[in-house]
């Protein structure tokens, strides 16, 4: 019998990671995409926050792409980018110390760009031993095929392929709590 591995999100286990949602890069994003993007990470620091989970950012060379769009920076409680160069966070050494400062085992990935900044953070993390949950919604490419492409491939190399509607319902566990009827407002 094959043995199953416990895959789900608890706020105890998991941190919100925001790879380089920044003004240059997101102005390159096609406009619905931008929008949905902007608004499912939206609504996971509202769930991050509800259910006492971290969230990390990170911005790619700030000087050249700018800084962290207004919408995620000033949600995100006690905001803090890392910066770096690496396409990869954990090639940032502020990032990997920062996270395993947390204690944290499950990574609700989000960001841009799917296919390199994210895709690299993933396998990077994975191999690390974190499960790396990448959140379709909350990740974007500039192009379609590189965005489809970046989910697959990091459906392959063994993410979670979920969606933010999918990761605060698994976070939430059931009905009828405080909890349910803040975020599910948020998700309708």
């Amino acid at each position: 019998m094959t043995e199953i591995q416990d895959f789900r999100l608890t706020p105890e286990t998991s941190v919100l990671v925001i790879v380089d949602l920044q003004e240059r890069l997101m102005a390159a994003m096609p406009e619905g995409v931008r929008e949905r993007t902007i608004s499912s990470i939206g609504v996971l620091i509202a769930a991050a926050a509800r259910f006492g989970i971290p969230s990390l950012a990170t911005e790619q060379y700030p000087r050249g792409l700018g800084p962290t769009v207004s919408e995620i920076a000033g949600a995100v409680p006690d905001f803090a980018p890392i910066e770096k160069i690496s396409f990869s966070c954990a090639g940032e050494e502020e990032f990997t110390n920062r996270l395993r400062a947390l204690d944290r085992s499950r990574v609700i990935l989000t960001g841009c760009e799917t296919h390199v900044c994210c895709y690299q953070t993933a396998l990077d993390l994975m191999a690390s031993g974190f499960v790396v949950h990448a959140v379709a919604d909350a990740l974007c490419s500039r192009r379609k095929l590189n965005w489809r492409t970046g989910l697959s491939a990091l459906e392959r190399a063994g993410a979670i392929p979920t969606t933010t509607e999918q990761a605060v319902f698994d976070l939430l566990r059931v009905a009828e709590t405080e909890d349910f009827k803040a975020l599910s407002r948020l998700i309708k």
